[in-house]
């Protein structure tokens, strides 16, 4: 997926917030976008936008929760631009506050749309781009709180720890069929999670163990306060993601400052590693775990250095 002009990209949450950074810069970058979002309000002023720049970008009403409503969805997309060859699974929701007061409406409410919504996008459209075979690229956005874990987010951190192991290991079961996968995780951008929480949350799962306030901090923890320019530009996450694209990164991050807290966890795993010698008929089966994984994909990238340009480079 080096040479992206004219291919056709599907993006989940696609009318705000990072997935609509994304639609921007891949029209931008020549590819035909599909825009699926669950809010017709997002979806028609996204479109505004659109409009005006001639680009080819296409809206389409979709509840990733609803699987019917994703094949059809999937033929529209079809209909009105061909073959779909990026999938991008960025919708999500969040709800706040300690693990121990979530009911089951909470779990369901998150998991649903976090991480069946994730799956749902991928059962739909890998056999559709394998059918095709014209290669491809799948997406999936687990955020940083789908690589180390902080308080107060429980039920999004386990929605986005499971996409990050999805991932990699979809990445590693497609290696030899031209389709590339990313799991992007980023930190603060500015978007429209709260007002898509609340507005999406279906009746259905409305009995809650969370008030809409913030939840208050254990004694002596102080909530930081983050200034409105330490939030990242949508524009420069779409930057990101399709350089990633690009490159067949199985990791997408984009802001450095989270280089100590990755190093933390994981130099907390590795201490938790027994300091003994190995069991001798069991090491050569065992240790061949996580380096299939990572070494024939990761080996195969460079270290970025700074940000994309515009073009995604």
């Amino acid at each position: 997926m080096k040479d992206v002009e004219g291919k056709v990209a599907f993006i989940t949450g696609g009318a705000s917030g990072m997935g609509l950074g994304m639609a921007k810069v891949f029209s931008e970058n020549g590819m035909k976008v599909v825009i699926a979002d669950i809010r017709q309000d997002a979806l028609d002023e996204a479109m505004s936008f659109f409009r005006q720049t001639n680009r080819p970008v296409h809206p389409i009403k979709l509840d990733v929760t609803d699987r019917k409503n994703w094949a059809s969805a999937a033929d529209e997309a079809e209909q009105h631009f061909g073959k779909v060859h990026v999938l991008v699974n960025n919708a999500g929701v969040g709800v706040i506050g300690p693990m121990q007061n979530a009911t089951y409406d909470d779990w369901d409410f998150v998991m649903n749309v976090c991480l069946w919504g994730v799956i749902n996008g991928i059962t739909t459209f890998i056999p559709r781009i394998l059918k095709h075979g014209e290669g491809g690229h799948i997406v999936n956005n687990a955020s940083m709180s789908g690589v180390f874990a902080s308080g107060q987010a429980g039920l999004y951190i386990s929605a986005k720890y499971g996409v990050l192991g999805l991932t990699e290991t979809i990445a590693t079961d497609l290696q030899n069929d031209n389709i590339g996968c990313s799991v992007y995780c980023p930190g603060p951008v500015h978007t429209n999670l709260g007002v898509s929480t609340q507005a999406t949350r279906p009746a259905s799962l409305s009995k809650s163990g969370y008030s809409s306030a913030r939840p208050p901090l254990p004694s002596g923890q102080q909530r930081p306060v983050v200034q409105p320019g330490q939030f990242m530009d949508p524009i420069e996450v779409g930057r990101r993601v399709l350089r990633g694209i690009r490159r067949n990164d199985l990791f997408i991050l984009s802001h450095p400052e989270f280089r100590e807290g990755i190093m933390a966890r994981n130099d907390a795993i590795i201490r938790a590693v027994p300091d003994e010698p190995p069991n001798v008929p069991r090491a050569e089966m065992l240790k061949v775990f996580g380096t299939l994984l990572y070494n024939p994909i990761y080996d195969k990238q460079t270290t970025p250095k700074g940000a994309p340009n515009e073009k995604g480079e």
